[in-house]
């Protein structure tokens, strides 16, 4: 078992604030399976999202730079001033527009890189990041900008993050992203614990009543994207994937919660309903991301005795629900029974 599932079963046990519902687990698992079977869900459903980069037509290299970039990246999108949380343009929150395309939330992270992709900016080199003309103005003015007045969150942190990245790899003699992934020998574990352990970053764990937590929400994504992208070939091939947990951000727990797979105490619902930032390592924090990771893998046993051959993992997953978790705020406004937690984090 690996260190995130372990860690999230013991959470769960011991949580006090959020609760596991093993049975709306295992309704919600028939719901979602039959979904993603009626929509072909699997790791093509990666590439068809419009942002993302085809194998076909750009170099594997550089792609996967894009996904480290990305993966590097991928943290609080959450609006200080979209306080519905509808995720539109609209309410002002930040907004990147690419090719006549208004994008919010992590989207708008993609749509940014591209966008100075296009524009001749090098953002994906590593060797870009360790250069003084990357700086947090220039990122500001030439990169992130926005469509709207609200910036993205934690600028400077994500400035630091890829600066931090490009030293480590630099340390190590590598100029790519591309050049790490043979050391872990096909093995999606070993590519995260040795992520993790160089990578500070990547380094996402807690302490939670004497037990250390480990989530390690964005390496995993990275090694899943690898997967997803490159269809478990090159370098996404990986001989134990089904390994991978999935992802514990602010956005599945919600619809996890939605499904009736999770329970919140009187209390955290105040906290959620009340929109109070929740600190990293606070020990709901700890429960709402352990316990999710904890549901989807009930979700997934539960998939696997209906159909002992589905070709499903908690990778596939974790997809689905953010995707379905999406659609539903674009269509419905945000209007969720409870929020997501807010938590300003670089780990997610």
């Amino acid at each position: 078992m690996s260190r995130v599932r372990k860690s999230a079963e013991v959470v769960s046990q011991l949580s006090k604030n959020v609760t596991v519902d093993a049975n709306g687990c295992e309704n919600a698992a028939r719901k979602v399976y039959d979904a993603m079977k009626a929509n072909n869900y699997s790791t093509t459903t990666w590439s068809s999202h419009a942002l993302n980069p085809d194998p076909c037509k750009q170099s594997a290299r550089s792609i996967v730079d894009w996904i480290a970039t990305v993966d590097l990246l991928n943290f609080s999108f959450w609006s200080d001033v979209d306080e519905k949380d509808s995720g539109t343009r609209g309410s002002g929150r930040y907004s990147v527009e690419y090719n006549g395309t208004h994008y919010t939330g992590y989207w708008s992270l993609v749509a940014a890189i591209n966008r100075a992709l296009d524009r001749g900016i090098a953002i994906t080199s590593p060797t870009f990041w360790d250069t003084d003309e990357f700086n947090v103005q220039f990122a500001l003015n030439e990169v992130f900008y926005s469509s709207t007045d609200e910036h993205i969150p934690l600028l400077e942190e994500r400035i630091a993050v890829l600066k931090e990245a490009s030293s480590v790899l630099k340390s190590m003699g590598y100029a790519s992203f591309a050049e790490l992934i043979p050391l872990a020998q096909q093995s999606a574990t070993r590519l995260v614990e040795l992520l993790s352990d160089k990578f500070p970053s990547f380094n996402d764990t807690s302490m939670y009543h004497g037990h250390k937590v480990y989530i390690f929400k964005r390496v995993q994504i990275f090694v899943a994207d690898l997967w997803a992208c490159f269809r478990g070939q090159g370098y996404g091939q990986f001989t134990d994937i089904d390994e991978i947990t999935m992802f514990a951000d602010y956005r599945v727990p919600q619809i996890l919660h939605s499904l009736g797979c999770l329970k919140y105490s009187p209390q955290l619902q105040t906290r959620l309903l009340e929109h109070h930032l929740i600190p990293h390592g606070d020990p709901d924090e700890v429960e709402l991301r352990a316990c999710s990771i904890w549901a989807v893998e009930l979700m997934l046993k539960q998939i696997l005795t209906i159909d002992p051959g589905a070709t499903v993992n908690a990778i596939l997953i974790d997809f689905y629900l953010w995707d379905t978790a999406k659609q539903i705020q674009s269509k419905q406004g945000g209007q969720w029974a409870i929020p997501c937690h807010r938590t300003r984090s670089i780990y997610y």
